[in-house]
This record gives C-alpha cells, structure tokens and sequence, in this order.
C-alpha cells in the first residue's frame, strides 16, 4: 500500500501531465516521463490482494477464491503425461506466415514501438509479466486499444519447473488477475520463462484455461552482452529467419520467433527488421489470428479477426495502393488516395461495462 509520503511524490512527478487514461499515456513521447511511476486506482487500490511485485509468486493468505481454484486443479498436476494436455504451440498452421509476438512488457518506454506497429498496421501477441502490468497498467491497456492480443508471462519471470505447484499456479493466477483487474480481458494462452515447462506445470496452466506457446526460432534479443551473444548475434538469428522463409521452409506451415519488449534495444531491433520480414513473409499477424482464434479471451463480448478477415484487410491494402497508384485522375469523395490507405480495425471502450469492441473501417 503507498505511503501518503510515496502519493506526494508521485503526484508532484506527473503533475506536467495526466495519468488517469491509456490514451493521455500513450501520447507520451519522452521515454524518462513515461518510465515515471504513477498513480493509478484500479490497480494500485489492489495491490494487497496481489503478491509482492517481482517476487515468487503464492497464494495470498485469505484469498479464498485463488485457494478454492488451486484445489480443484491441485490433482491434475501429479499424473505424467496426462491424457488430455493440449500440445504446446510452436508453429502456427497458415504457410508462409509469421506468428508475431513479444515477450516481458509491458515495457514502460513503449509508446515508440507501439506508435511504430500502429504505423504499420501491425498487430501482435503480447506476453505480459504480471508485476509489470501492476507497475504499468496503462501501458497493458495500450495493447488492447491497439489491437493487440494479450498473454500471460508469469507473475515474476521465474523458472516454472523450479517452483512448487501452487507457486506456478500463484504465477499464471495472478497474472490472469492483474491483466484482468488493468484491461478488463482474460487471457487464455501463456508463454513460459525460458521456454521452461513440463506436464505438471502444463496441466496446471491447462486448469486456470491457458494454452501454452513457445516458439521454433530464437532471436536472443534478451541475451546481448550475456555468453559472448552480441548485436551482430541478434541480427544473424533474424537473418536467418528471413533466409528460411525465402527457402520455402514455411510453406506448409508458418512460424513463431521468440523476441521481447524488453528494453529499448530489443524494440528498436523488432522495428529494424520489421520490414525484412515483411517481405519474407506473405503475412505478419497475431498468434490468436494465426491460429483462427477469434476469441481469445474468456469474454464473450470481445472477438479478433479470423486468419482470412485479417489478411482480407491486406489484400485490399495492396488493391487500394495499386488502383491508387495507377490512377492518373482525382479521386471522389468516397475514395481514399495513397498507398497506405488501410481497411483497419478502431478499437473502441464502450460505456461502464469497460468493454473493447472493433470494427473496420476504412483510414
């Protein structure tokens, strides 16, 4: 709980500028002012019911509802290859598709990747750690507003097969919890630490109603200046990337890279390569999207494009900037001019039910 010391100071750092709302957050362009701690009441009125931010994660004593949940799945952690796991995804079935995702936000000098995806169009799944969603909640609103699909990456970035059993259940719980309490959805996928996962921790993961993702392809964006990996590392594991979809390597079925939104490096590196890897691929889309996933959250109430709806919205794109470009007359009042015109969806918040919606128009 904050001090009334800790509410002073944190009320006079943000005085030049309102933190109360995803869209004032995100128009913050000075990375030291977005990484300034805030204020923010859904969250940090909760924060006693959570455990401490950035430590192993257990069960909060007196929270009947997480110890009710633990023991109705508790059983189904102890059986090895237990009949029923869904297999962990590690490709994604469209050809010639890369299924784009970034783990460890939400980073709180972010705006300038996002702002960058939003400028091309792009859309992601984002692998949120539950203590950075309470440090940041704006910024994990900032990825529904945007599109984005949200999935949990624990509660504090530890080893999964290290921990007990309901200490991996207290990291993927409240993890669900924090990303429900800031953005009002509810993950139903999650990614591991380190790609560290067994049955145990799998059917445990299976119980809260998350699929496992991992990933085929490394960038090893995290491990810069770890092991002798350097930058000239990095962009040889992209370049490679890249050299297999122009093989024909992703022809029968696409695939999953493993990079971050760790730091500004790794942002930086994501948009550098971005437009290689457009190229390689015929298509860049969200996991949830990939995998024809329309409702990737336990509410009803909020759907993503279909594979076919996604890249529907490209190929008209591609037909608009063509016809565009060609066009040696004005356009009418109905058309858009320019190559970047975008069939796209615009992510609305409707009314006090606090719920995200799209709809596609033209932009």
């Amino acid at each position: 709980m904050f001090t009334p010391f800790v509410l002073l100071t944190l009320a006079l750092a943000v005085a030049a500028v309102d933190r109360t709302t995803e869209a004032q957050e995100a128009a913050i362009l000075d990375p030291n002012q977005e990484c300034t701690a805030y204020y923010y009441a859904p969250t940090s009125t909760k924060i006693s019911s959570f455990p401490p931010i950035w430590k192993p994660a257990t069960i909060v004593t007196g929270d009947t509802v997480a110890q009710d949940k633990w023991n109705s799945i508790a059983g189904s952690c102890v059986t090895p290859k237990l009949a029923g796991l869904p297999a962990d995804i590690a490709t994604v079935p469209e050809p010639m598709t890369l299924g784009y995702g970034f783990d460890d936000g939400p980073n709180c000098s972010h705006n300038a990747f996002y702002d960058y995806l939003t400028e091309k169009d792009q859309r992601a799944t984002m692998f949120y750690i539950g203590s950075n969603v309470m440090d940041w909640p704006l910024e994990a609103q900032r990825a529904v507003a945007d599109g984005h699909q949200i999935c949990v990456h624990t509660w504090s970035h530890r080893y999964m097969t290290a921990l007990s059993s309901d200490e991996v259940f207290a990291e993927l719980y409240y993890t669900i919890q924090a990303i429900k309490l800031a953005t009002n959805v509810t993950p139903s996928c999650w990614r591991p630490p380190f790609g560290d996962v067994d049955d145990r921790v799998r059917a445990i993961a299976n119980g809260l109603g998350l699929r496992t993702i991992i990933w085929q392809y490394d960038s090893n964006d995290w491990k810069v200046g770890l092991n002798g990996v350097t930058q000239d590392t990095v962009n040889q594991n992209y370049q490679n990337l890249v050299n297999a979809a122009n093989s024909g390597t992703f022809a029968s079925q696409g695939a999953i890279m493993l990079t971050h939104e760790l730091n500004n490096y790794t942002m930086q590196t994501a948009m550098d390569w971005y437009d290689r890897l457009n190229v390689a691929f015929d298509h860049i889309v969200p996991i949830a999207v990939a995998l024809n996933d329309t409702h990737p959250y336990a509410e009803t109430n909020y759907t993503m494009p279909s594979f076919n709806d996604y890249t529907d919205v490209w190929l008209k794109r591609i037909t608009i900037g063509s016809k565009t470009a060609a066009s040696a007359s004005g356009t009418s009042a109905g058309q858009h001019s320019g190559a970047g015109s975008l069939l796209k969806p615009r992510w609305s918040w409707i009314g006090m039910a606090g719920i995200f919606v799209a709809t596609f128009a033209f932009a």
